[in-house]
């Protein structure tokens, strides 16, 4: 190759960069505001637990309401299930039993109906055609026809078999959206009623993972020797497990302030209102079934108490159960017979009272 062909390199001169210039020519900081991922929806409760009336195979419909979530729910928290039980046990307290429905029978009936807005009552006949009993069939596998007035026992999605026609008498809490199924009223409660439960199942979790005792020992005095920093990890070892909490006698020969520390480290996930999340969530389930506090063993906070309990249980009564037993009397008008009777509800042990209904 020739020397003309050889083409010198550019060469381009860089001017030095000033970091101090460029820092004080700099536009100043600025407040800045973003939101980052993607807007999460707010599921409603009444929309979620609520999912109103389907056809499932031209045969039945499923109910508006997922029974076993329900049935489920009925033990969730120890007020909402002991709601339902004082008002079951009083109507079972003032019911009269009858050849044809026996005191167990109608526990059962009442228990379903006010956990899942529906009752079903089954007619057995005898070969003769004659009325042998009254058998209540569990509202939670009981579904009704496409034409309303066919029944299904569907106990699990492989089993599935009709009642007689015109055996079953179907009582139901009515309900605003369709007249197929009955609603429970504590609908509206349900949202307290799991936060009530979430609130105790995570407070026990913490407790039994332990993470309430954690701490961090630091140690900044210097030890003598080696036989004392082992004492100290045997005394705190010793110190778990049966017997724990005790006390710990610690000495630090010349030591000074804040060279042994206690520092823990779980205190700040613990403080989630726990007491205050019990006490709001109660409250909702109190008014989602109506029940005076007096009447489910709760203590009083104030000191001038509920009032007069035996005034509380007679409004009550008076008020919320004496409909339910003018529904239960529908089977009377139903049957030709009075099969459904009640006493008047006294707090007195006399059971000779008269029947009302």
């Amino acid at each position: 190759m020739s020397e003309a062909a050889v083409v010198p390199k550019p060469r381009v001169r860089v001017p030095a960069y000033d970091v101090t210039k460029a820092s004080e020519t700099a536009a100043p900081a600025k407040a800045e505001a973003f939101s980052f991922g993607e807007p999460t929806p707010v599921i409603d409760g009444y929309d979620f637990f609520y999912t109103g009336c389907w056809m499932l195979g031209n045969e039945w419909y499923e109910p508006p309401v997922d029974l076993p979530a329900l049935a489920q729910t009925y033990r969730a928290t120890a007020h909402h299930g002991s709601a339902i039980q004082v008002k079951r046990n009083i109507l079972v307290r003032s019911f009269i039993p009858h050849p044809l429905l026996s005191r167990q029978a109608f526990s059962a009936l009442a228990t379903d109906y006010l956990v899942f807005g529906n009752c079903y009552l089954e007619k057995v006949y005898g070969r003769l055609g004659r009325l042998l009993s009254l058998k209540p069939a569990r509202a939670k596998y009981v579904r009704r026809g496409a034409d309303l007035s066919r029944y299904f026992w569907v106990p699990s999605w492989s089993d599935r078999s009709e009642f007689d026609e015109g055996s079953i008498i179907h009582l139901l809490e009515p309900d605003i959206n369709q007249e197929v199924y009955g609603v429970p009223d504590y609908l509206g409660a349900l949202q307290s009623i799991y936060l009530n439960e979430n609130a105790t199942l995570f407070r026990r979790k913490y407790y039994l993972n332990g993470s309430h005792a954690g701490f961090v020992m630091y140690v900044s005095d210097a030890a003598h020797d080696q036989t004392d920093i082992d004492a100290m990890r045997t005394a705190l070892k010793e110190s778990k497990g049966v017997g724990n909490f005790r006390n710990l006698f610690l000495y630090s020969p010349n030591g000074k302030k804040d060279g042994i520390q206690i520092i823990p480290i779980s205190e700040v996930a613990a403080k989630d209102d726990f007491a205050a999340i019990k006490n709001i969530t109660r409250d909702d389930q109190l008014a989602g079934h109506r029940i005076p506090p007096q009447l489910m063993g709760i203590v009083p906070n104030n000191t001038g108490g509920f009032g007069d309990v035996e005034k509380a249980a007679k409004v009550f009564v008076t008020n919320e159960l004496e409909p339910v037993q003018a529904v239960f009397s529908e089977i009377n008008d139903l049957l030709g017979m009075n099969v459904i009777r009640f006493r008047e509800y006294s707090l007195s042990s006399t059971p000779e009272e008269p029947p009302i209904i």
